[in-house]
This record gives C-alpha cells, structure tokens and sequence, in this order.
C-alpha cells in the first residue's frame, strides 16, 4: 500500500486557543431607549435646545410602553442631558452644569473609597499645571480678583468660611487656566479635600497663615504673568497641605468619606 502523505499542521493553528465570547447581559428595555438617545445627543444628532418627541410619540417609534419611555427619559434627566425650562412639559436636549458633574464625580469618588493620598496626589498632578495656564492667560483684573479671595481667606474668622475661600480660590485658578477638562478635574478634587483641610486648619495653627502666604505668591506670579513661578508655587503649596496633614494627625490613608466626617484621626 502506498501511505497517504500526511497533512502538515501550522504549528500556529495547532498553538490557536479557543475563540471565548461573554455571554451577552440583558437590558431592561428603558434602559436601550435611553442609551440609544444619549447616543444621539453625544453625537450632535440631538443638540442643545432641541426638543424631543413626546411620549406617546417616542413610544410609537421604539415600539416599547409609555412607561418604559417615562423611565428611559427619567434616567436621561438625572443625567443632566435633557430636562424642561420654565416648568414646560416638552423635554429638550441640554448640557449638565459644570457643578452638577463635579457633584456626581464626588459621590462616584466617595463610593470608590479613595483616600486622602489619593486626592492629595490628584492634586499634586493638576494644580501646578492649572497655576501655570492661569499665569499665562491672567490680566491685572484676573490677578485683582484673586487677591480678594485670599483677603477673605486672611481675614476669616470662621473656619468654614476660609475653607470656602480656599476652595474658592482653586477653583478660581481652574476657571482663568481656560482649560474645560481641567477645570471639571479640579472642582471634585477640591470639594473632597475640602474637610480634610478644614480639620487641618482647626488643629495647625499657623497652616492658615502658610496658605495665604502661598496664594499671595501665586496672586504675584498671576499679575507678573509668570508661569513657571506660579507652577513652584503651587507645588510647593499642595506639598505643604502633606505637611499639614501628619501635622494635625490626620491619616492620608483614610478614605475621604471619612475624613469628612471626623474618623481620619491617626490613632
């Protein structure tokens, strides 16, 4: 008999592991009607000021119930990205404020438990950066109403309000760096922080005096137009705020929920 040859084997083939697809995760059908008109407004196929059909309208076109579309644009709503003017009953296309983000990113950051370090070196990483772009673009005015801020954080009596201007202050910095993505990064970070510092503030007695002493310096570097100075001065603030924290006894490894509430305290 004469042997068949044999069939040669692609080593690569033969090496080939088994094609694996996850099981697809059912839906619930508000859910895909809101999906698929999010979708349509972040592809400007639905802009601002539009407005949506109705109901019944919406409900003929998915070929779904009235309800499943009340809920689809209930879920839309707490989304920010449609909602009613003047108390109207017609739904039209809208942009989440700016606050209302910043909000939502807190309450996620708080529900992830990120800690005290975490923030502190979110801020480390934007903040200097933020200075900079604010030095650059800032006039004398910019510069003057900076200054006012840090006047209020000097002369406070009330611990809340200097936190407030503290705060106030960051934000500031965000909004003249003209930068969108850094300022909506800013203002979670902050408002985190915020009674963390305020706990620092009560305890160290001289962390209000260095603060103002740093936004003074970065107010300087602003109305010089001096990047790179208000940069190091950043820098050197929110390493300071560290300084501060090991100072009062304030735990970095704390989650920021707690810090909040007065249970960061280093045993």
């Amino acid at each position: 008999m004469i042997s068949q040859p044999k069939k040669k084997t692609s080593p690569r083939s033969a090496r080939a592991p088994a094609v694996v697809f996850e099981p697809l995760t059912p839906q619930p059908a508000y859910r895909r009607v809101s999906t698929v008109i999010e979708q349509r407004i972040l592809r400007r196929h639905l802009r601002q000021g539009d407005s949506l059909p109705t109901e019944t309208e919406l409900a003929r076109q998915f070929a779904v119930n009235r309800s499943t579309v009340r809920e689809a644009l209930r879920r839309l709503e707490s989304a920010g990205l449609v909602g009613r003017i003047g108390g109207g009953k017609r739904l039209i296309v809208t942009r989440p404020a700016a606050a209302d983000t910043a909000s939502r990113v807190s309450r996620a950051l708080v529900l992830d438990d990120v800690t005290v370090t975490e923030l502190w070196e979110a801020m480390l990483a934007i903040a200097p950066r933020v200075a900079a772009l604010a030095a650059r673009k800032s006039t004398i005015a910019d510069a003057q109403r900076m200054a006012a801020i840090t006047d209020v954080v000097d002369a406070a009596r009330a611990g809340d309000v200097a936190i407030d201007g503290v705060v106030e202050f960051f934000g500031g910095l965000a909004a003249l760096s003209g930068n969108r993505v850094l300022i909506l990064a800013m203002e979670p970070v902050t408002r985190l922080l915020a009674p963390s510092l305020r706990r620092m503030m009560d305890r160290v007695s001289q962390s209000r005096s260095r603060i103002v002493v740093a936004q003074r310096c970065i107010v300087e570097a602003l109305r010089m137009q001096d990047p790179q100075e208000a940069e190091s001065w950043m820098t050197r603030h929110v390493q300071d705020f560290r300084r501060g924290y090991e100072l009062a006894g304030i735990s970095l490894d704390s989650r920021a929920a707690a810090a909040a509430d007065g249970d960061a305290t280093r045993s």
